[in-house]
């Protein structure tokens, strides 16, 4: 390597933004793509996997790179907008090669991959990776009392070996400040294998979070994997509609052995969605929505939407009824929208401001029709009432949309046609070499 020639760590430039030469931003950089070589060579840098507005997954070859700075990538703004396709010939370094445990060739040391380098080679556009960093000992909660130290990619031996059993601490740090829905689409991107690996590092809440955001076939994936106590805890800390809807996709007798490890309360609340049919208001519904008696002051009505884990729609407004405060509960008095709690003193009973004009949906309403309520009376969410007069949940927006899309709404692009190019641009295959040893 030439002297001065610029370094950076994989890490450093994960997540950071892409712009083209005249500053507007084309996507944020989510993985390297590498091509091994026998011998010890270090591996030449293919390109880099960049996620564009669309949550389409694209290539961006080295050789359209012109510049790797501090917080951005620039390119030459000749950029290929096909979906990217991983080549069996090609290597992602975030989502292959960190926490893989490899030897130190001298030594024979067993070490843990925390990070790996890439050097611009000089006079060229090219570039390969020159560095790895590791750390001795074993991984898991003690990781950070190991030596960590950095090595030449040929003082090290085993990233042609397939891992069973990587950690995925240092991906997840790598991600870690991602929205679920954005680490969702890093998983299914990962191979099943190395994606059990991450769902397997997740903590229970976060895990919930980001199943909620996945396909189907990748949430029946990923929940087989886990051991079933493991997995009923993730059902449990997932909103109850979505793990009905996670349930709904198993056999009844894996239905029933999950729900019988869960805690009971949240097992009674899943068992009552998944007695409805899919695609009505009681199939549809929540049964957390914010429930008020009506001697609650706006204060704490106000007191209950500031709560961070509420979703905007269910945080939209609050729902009035005799006790029980649970549902089902008592008889259901009305509603109040959250612009009314910020016209009235703090100190005012809902119980005085309660809108009662709006019909709640009864649980067998029909999907169509939920979407008609809420376009009608230009509602994010709506009360579902059994004929008892009992608040049974919410139906919000982001549900009906969940079921007017698509199947693989979640598997495909937002904007634009898979094919699609920039005016100049050429194709990806002509992009990407055949051989690059």
């Amino acid at each position: 390597m030439a002297a001065g020639a610029p370094r950076v760590f994989i890490s450093h430039i994960s997540g950071v933004a892409v712009f083209d030469p005249g500053g507007d931003q084309v996507g944020r950089v989510r993985d390297l793509v590498v091509m091994l070589r026998v011998g010890g060579k270090p591996p030449r840098v293919l390109g880099l996997v960049v996620e564009v507005v669309s949550r389409r997954r694209i290539f961006l070859p080295m050789t359209r790179v012109t510049g790797v700075e501090s917080g951005q990538v620039i390119t030459t703004g000749v950029v290929n907008m096909r979906r990217f396709e991983q080549r069996p010939t090609e290597t992602l370094v975030l989502g292959e090669l960190l926490d893989r445990r490899v030897r130190i060739v001298a030594t024979g040391e067993e070490v843990t991959v925390l990070d790996i380098s890439m050097v611009q080679l000089p006079a060229r556009r090219d570039w390969e990776i020159d560095k790895v960093f590791v750390r001795r000992g074993k991984g898991g909660a003690l990781r950070r009392r190991g030596e960590t130290l950095t090595l030449d990619w040929s003082a090290v031996s085993g990233f042609s070996l397939e891992e069973h059993g990587q950690g995925a601490e240092n991906l997840l740090a790598t991600f870690e400040r991602l929205r679920p829905a954005d680490l969702a689409n890093v998983l299914h991107h990962l191979s099943p294998k190395r994606r059990g690996e991450v769902a397997a590092a997740l903590d229970d809440d976060r895990l919930a979070d980001v199943l909620e955001e996945l396909p189907d076939d990748d949430q029946v994936e990923i929940l087989g994997k886990l051991k079933e106590e493991r997995a009923a805890d993730v059902l449990e800390a997932m909103d109850p509609d979505d793990a009905a809807d996670l349930l709904s996709e198993l056999p009844e007798v894996d239905q029933e052995r999950l729900l019988t490890l869960m805690q009971p309360q949240d097992a009674a609340d899943v068992r009552r969605l998944l007695s409805y049919e899919e695609r009505t208001a009681g199939g549809l519904m929540t049964t957390e929505p914010i429930v008020l008696r009506p001697d609650a002051t706006i204060a704490d009505a106000l007191a209950r939407v500031r709560n961070p884990d509420l979703s905007p729609a269910l945080a939209a407004q609050v729902y009035v009824c005799r006790p029980p405060d649970e549902t089902p509960t008592g008889k259901y008095l009305g509603l109040v929208h959250f612009q009314r709690l910020l016209r009235d003193p703090p100190f005012t009973l809902v119980g005085s401001i309660v809108d009662t004009d709006l019909l709640p949906l009864p649980p067998g309403t029909p999907l169509s029709a939920v979407t008609s309520y809420l376009a009608t009376y230009n509602l994010i969410s709506a009360p579902v009432v059994d004929e008892s007069g009992s608040l049974l949940g919410a139906v919000t927006v982001d549900d009906v949309l969940d079921h007017l899309l698509p199947d693989d709404w979640r598997e495909t692009d937002l904007h634009g046609a898979a094919g699609a190019y920039h005016v100049g641009e050429t194709r990806q295959d002509e992009n990407r070499p055949a051989d690059a040893r």
